[in-house]
This record gives C-alpha cells, structure tokens and sequence, in this order.
C-alpha cells in the first residue's frame, strides 16, 4: 500500500491578506493575548518590502572513526537578518515616529490574516535602523532593520 499523500495546499497570495504589526509588549510570546494584539500597531498598509523573518537551524557534522560518511545533527538556531521597508511621509509623519532605534518589543506576522484559530508567529525584536532609501526612481521609503532578541514562537494560535 502506498503512503499516504499529504493533504493539498489552499494556495494563496500573500498581498492584502498577511498582516504584520509592532506590538511593544507581550508578556507570553507563546501564547500573546487579544488585548497585547490590538495594543499594538498593523504595519501591514505601508510594507513595501520585506527581508528575512525566517528562522533557521545550523548543521553539525558528527564525523567518527569508524565510517567515512559524515552524519550531521542539528545545531544552532538562529534568525535571520530582517528588515521591513515602509512607505516615508512627505509630512515627516511615518514609521520613523514608530520604530525609534534602540525600541523593543515584537513583530507579529499573521500570514493567512489576523484570523482567530489560525496561527502566527512572534519575533522578539530590537529596532536597529532607520534607513532612508534614496534613489531617483521608487518612492520614498525607510528600511527599519531588526535584531531578533530571543527564540522566536511559531506557529502560535491567534486568539479570539
């Protein structure tokens, strides 16, 4: 008997139903409640580009004596670089009044939509930056980059 196939996918487009906010205080990143959420800020509406938010395992080979095939078993964990690039105001009024340097808390993403039951994941942060991206063709924009400060929390339920 053959295995069992995994179970299709409902694909999607990422564009108007991900969201991502900066919620500055969340007491449990495993389990942030509705109230934290809605204390924090949705970014999603001036996100033009985005960098990193993964997380990643480093390999460790376990070479023996005994054998010439280098087994390998997981390493560190690690986040990385991330950075999220948002529309500046003409007025001076944008995400640079948000996201000063040195500001912690946490960056939220909601990749199916801020929906109860579904999940997200919490990435402790620290703002590094706040760099002006100038150049004579694009819109004007400020790439906020990030230093994930603790483990992430995947895949956690998103409260009602």
């Amino acid at each position: 008997m053959p295995a069992t196939p995994i179970a299709s996918s409902v694909r999607y487009y990422r564009r108007g139903l991900t969201k991502v906010s900066w919620v500055p205080t969340i007491a449990n990143a495993a389990a942030p409640t509705r109230a934290e959420l809605n204390a924090g800020t949705e970014l999603s509406v001036e996100v033009g580009a985005v960098e990193g938010w993964q997380v990643t395992s480093e390999v460790v080979e376990t070479p023996t004596l005994g054998t010439k095939f280098n087994s390998k078993i997981d390493g560190p964990i690690s986040a990385d670089d991330s950075s999220l690039t948002l529309y500046a105001s003409k007025t001076g009024t944008d995400v640079r009044d948000l996201l000063q340097r040195g500001a912690d808390g946490h960056v939220v993403w909601m990749d199916e939509g801020d929906t109860p039951g579904r999940t997200m994941d919490v990435f402790p942060a620290r703002v590094l930056t706040q760099a002006k991206q100038r150049n004579l063709e694009d819109a004007a924009m400020v790439q906020v980059q990030f230093a994930v400060t603790r483990e992430p929390s995947e895949n956690v339920t998103i409260p009602a």
